[in-house]
């Protein structure tokens, strides 16, 4: 066995933090079995936001793009990623449809799935890893790392345990969103979630983005406490708000004396590949972190920083991103501290940008911080600040919103009410896609298996990378538009 496994996140993390989830199919494909040979314990390159954002802003069937990739890599598990009560960024979704996406992503060959819920809602964990489990199935359940008063070691570590102890989970996944882990806290925290992992003969994976500049040294230190699989991206496609480059990380693997299973002769080729179509789309690549101790204070997660930047420059106030960014901060303790990770800090974020806009802070609340503060999204791991809850909760539709817990309609409501018989990848779609976008999808034609790096037909490359183009306009900003519509 080698002493460290390595998940390759080239087309999960590093494109959703780098690209705005915007890689079409075709854009992989090319170098998907170079990947594929390379020896990764996994490949991550599945998720429901995804979906949306390929549907919406690039009219590419997802499911016929999964099936392409599917049968491009066929030799290491794919790895799928499932939020526990939601298949979209910052709703809530009824169980039978959140079981159905489940079934269809196993049908469609995904074999490795990381289940998440910043506000942990395992039990939600436990009946998804039992769809995963019918089709043989790995299962990773998810501890967020966060700096608070509330996220202690021991809070951690509980939280490790109780998913650990899920028989249906093979790994604990410790996810550090903002890169904010540093050495000394890491040597007391870690080794308490290996042990907590351990004592259920379940291994532990970690993920750390790069924010920083200091998740590397964060994967050394955690190999030496146990950790044994490490999530790392291409080179091009690494750090900034992605994740350490594999290459980095073998190498230093390498001058630890640890083994690990990679084929590295193949990593060039998917490096210089994934540079050439991001700098032809003009999407970030090879980027570079700097250490700033100012992240610590708001924890936003990497890509989402974008997310705030394009709300700003909506209003011209892209020059108040800082004090976007220290609000952002303020507006996580009065919620209660949740974790900035999806759909929480989007919820946040938001929040904090529409406290500067209208410089009169919650006097406009979007719905979801209002279903939040209902504790519809599960419970804060704190409680809401006594001022910030009234506020909140005197907003326009707060009542209104308070009163309609989320519904949970059977499998037969949903086919009957979308109209899509057995075919349960349409009802998926039907289900979070508006009809418009799912015509303009079919209009688009079938999927494209290349991208047009070297085209003469110079229109059709820049039609193309406009279709695709700035990973900063996202599913949170169309949502902020309509808030501030109301």
């Amino acid at each position: 066995m080698p002493d460290v496994e390595l998940l390759d996140a080239t087309l999960r993390d590093g494109q959703q933090s780098l690209w705005g989830m915007r890689m079409q199919a075709g854009m992989a494909l090319p170098v998907a079995d170079a990947l594929d040979r390379t020896g990764f314990r996994t490949i991550d390159a599945a998720a429901s936001s995804f979906f949306e954002v390929l549907i919406k802003y690039c009219r590419e069937d997802p499911w016929e793009g999964l099936d392409l990739l599917r049968g491009a890599i066929h030799r290491t598990p794919m790895r799928g990623g499932m939020r526990g009560n939601a298949c979209v960024s910052f709703g809530v979704t009824p169980p039978a449809l959140m079981d159905t996406w489940m079934r269809q992503l196993n049908e469609h060959g995904v074999r490795s799935f990381w289940l998440y819920d910043v506000l942990y809602g395992i039990d939600n964990f436990q009946r998804l890893a039992k769809i995963a489990k019918q089709y043989g199935s790995e299962v990773a359940g998810t501890v967020f790392f966060s700096i608070s008063p509330v996220h202690t070691d021991e809070y951690l570590a509980g939280k490790a345990a109780q998913i650990a102890a899920v028989p249906e989970i093979d790994t604990v996944l410790f996810y550090d969103t903002a890169g904010v882990l540093d050495s000394d806290r890491l040597r007391t925290l870690v080794p308490k979630i290996v042990a907590a992992a351990a004592a259920e003969g379940k291994p532990v994976e970690m993920h750390s983005n790069n924010l920083m500049g200091t998740s590397g040294l964060a994967y050394v230190e955690a190999v030496k406490c146990g950790v044994r699989v490490l999530h790392t991206a291409s080179r091009s496609m690494a750090n900034g708000p992605s994740v350490p480059s594999t290459e980095s990380v073998v190498r230093n693997l390498a001058l630890l004396g640890m083994e690990h299973t990679l084929d590295t002769s193949l990593l060039p080729v998917v490096e210089e590949h994934f540079r050439a179509v991001g700098r032809a789309a003009g999407y970030l690549v090879d980027q570079v972190s700097e250490y700033d101790l100012f992240n610590v204070t708001h924890q936003v997660p990497g890509g989402m920083v974008g997310t705030l930047k394009a709300q700003l420059e909506q209003h011209g106030m892209s020059h108040r991103l800082d004090e976007v960014l220290a609000e952002t901060g303020t507006v996580r303790r009065e919620l209660g501290w949740p974790v900035m990770a999806t759909p929480l800090s989007q919820l946040v974020g938001t929040q904090a940008v529409l406290n500067i806009v209208t410089a009169d802070r919650y006097s406009l609340v979007p719905d979801q911080v209002v279903a939040y503060a209902a504790g519809h999204y599960g419970t804060p791991p704190a409680p809401i600040e006594g001022a910030v809850l009234d506020r909140i909760m005197s907003a326009p539709r707060a009542a209104e919103i308070a009163a309609k817990a989320p519904e949970e309609p059977t499998l037969d409501e949903l086919r009957a009410r979308h109209g899509t018989g057995t075919d349960d990848d349409e009802l998926i779609l039907r289900a979070l896609i508006p009809e418009h976008d799912l015509d303009a999808m079919r209009a688009a034609g079938p999927v494209r298996r290349d991208f047009p790096l070297a085209s003469s037909d110079v229109a059709e490359l820049q039609a193309l990378v406009q279709t695709v183009r700035s990973p900063y306009v996202s599913l949170a900003t169309e949502r902020f538009a309509l808030e501030l519509r109301r």
